[in-house]
């Protein structure tokens, strides 16, 4: 009869040896809890470390022989394979007699590699078990005399920091152990707060060199990155959560925003679409795809996308105040809408270019909302030149439409020759229409946004116009020196 314990039992009934895995606490071995302290001492044990770089590390090594994976960091080229040779150094080990892999802090907290390990033994039918100590965040809080369930708080890998980086809750940063590094977390930091906003710099924690420093963000110093640094910040409301959140007080606190009904917004909501466009115009055609980036035009598409997204977060408080909805269930509507119509990227639907995709979009949502006519669900409040592209593009679905724009030429022409004939007469505003029609035809078969390229063809005259008012008094100047003006100002360019 088998007298070893089923945790030591393969489950065809051959025997494993034990595997444990232990957290070496957060500093010295003087806080290391003592039943990890009788394994990692039992001679019977081989002992692995993940690495020698801790204080508890080194001073068992003192104590005692032991394996550690520093080698692997250096031989590996992602910190993935790193994890994956430290787990197969561990079972490998692990078959010739018991094993106690050792990782600082608590195994529980920022241990990839132990929980690749629970993992792989979990396919396996083997067990392990886990020992648990102080981590660095029970040393973290204490010396920051904090009691983190009182306000929540985040905790960041800092070489993995998330996108979008929501700074809301009170956040730790831990593995800031290079200058490049804190330089990365310091800038996705500053993206969002004052320079003088304070951050504090804890490192050495549990051991005698322990040092709490609090800098203002613009000044933390590279040097003080190292393997045991660890950064902490309580953010004010920044980002997209700020702006919500400042919404929110001002409903409450501004006469003005506490009079607004969802109906009283709509000319801002318009207004603020046409300055994005505007902003938007003055990017280089073709952005982002274009050889060097407007940053200067990027910062005014920037600010306009704000305004925009004020009316999103304003509509939403509005809608939250009756219960209808929050802005966290527009995303979440959003989210499943984009999850939902494209199963390509998150189902197992195969695409094979662009326009199957789209295909695929207006199925699904065919399916969602059924039309009667093609010409169904085309909002009459739109511009008349987006309304136009639209309108023709569902008449192109079932093939009513030109063969291409060479032909669409074609068609301006007859609409010109047509205003033509009727140029003094009531009908020429019909006529101009189906010019405008047919522009806008042409627009969509260039590929090109009628919208934008009116814009750009405005800026481009008002551009010249203003320049022709530098050069010459145009209130004296006849229509050949105005057209000579014109040219003169349209050549500079």
């Amino acid at each position: 009869m088998d007298d070893r314990p089923r945790s030591q039992r393969h489950p065809t009934g051959k025997l494993t040896s034990p595997l444990i895995v232990a957290g070496l606490g957060p500093g010295t071995l003087d806080r290391t809890p003592a039943g990890i302290m009788e394994v990692v001492l039992d001679p019977r044990y081989q002992v692995i470390l993940r690495t020698r770089c801790h204080p508890a590390a080194v001073q068992l090594m003192e104590r005692r022989e032991v394996t550690d994976c520093d080698d692997l960091y250096e031989s590996a080229e992602t910190f993935e394979e790193v994890y994956e040779a430290i787990v197969n150094r561990v079972l490998g080990m692990s078959g010739a007699g018991p094993v106690v892999y050792a990782v600082p802090g608590s195994p529980l907290y920022g241990e990839r590699s132990v929980a690749l390990l629970r993992a792989r033994c979990r396919e396996q039918g083997r067990s392990v078990e886990v020992r648990p100590a102080p981590s660095f965040l029970d040393e973290v809080f204490a010396a920051l005399e904090m009691d983190p369930t009182e306000t929540g708080f985040t905790v960041l890998d800092g070489r993995d920091l998330p996108d979008p980086l929501l700074l809301h809750l009170p956040t730790v940063v831990f593995q800031v152990d290079t200058e490049i590094v804190i330089d990365d977390v310091l800038g996705r930091f500053r993206r969002t707060l004052a320079a003088d906003t304070p951050i504090t710099v804890l490192a050495e924690l549990a051991t005698p060199d322990a040092t709490v420093v609090t800098y203002p963000i613009g000044e933390v110093p590279a040097g003080v990155a190292g393997p045991r640094t660890t950064l902490f910040l309580d953010p004010p409301g920044t980002g997209l959560v700020g702006a919500i959140k400042a919404m929110r007080r001002l409903r409450v606190e501004c006469p003005w925003d506490r009079r607004q009904t969802h109906d009283s917004l709509i000319p801002f909501a318009v207004e603020e679409t046409f300055e994005l466009l505007d902003a938007v115009g003055r990017l280089p055609p073709g952005s982002p795809d274009v050889e060097q980036p407007d940053y200067v035009a990027y910062t005014d598409v920037e600010d306009e996308l704000g305004d925009l997204l004020l009316q999103v977060i304003f509509h939403s408080n509005l809608a939250s105040e009756v219960g209808a909805f929050d802005v966290e269930d527009v995303g979440e509507t959003l989210l499943r809408k984009l999850v939902h119509r494209h199963p390509h990227v998150f189902g197992d639907v195969e695409v094979e270019g662009a326009e199957q995709v789209v295909a695929n979009w207006r199925a699904i949502k065919a399916a969602a909302k059924p039309l009667e006519s093609l010409m169904d669900g085309v909002p009459g409040s739109l511009p008349g030149l987006d309304r136009a592209i639209k309108l023709q593009r569902r008449a192109a679905r079932v093939g009513f439409d030109w063969p291409d724009a060479r032909s669409v030429v074609g068609d301006v022409e007859e609409e010109l020759e047509e205003l033509v004939e009727v140029i003094d007469r009531p009908e020429a505003a019909d006529e101009l229409g189906d010019l405008l029609f047919a522009v806008a035809n042409l627009a969509r078969h260039l590929e090109v946004e009628p919208e934008i390229a009116l814009r750009r063809a405005v800026d481009r005259f008002e551009r010249r116009f203003r320049r022709m008012e530098e050069l010459d008094d145009l209130g004296s100047a006849d229509l050949a020196r105005l057209d000579a003006l014109w040219e003169q100002a349209k050549s500079e360019e």
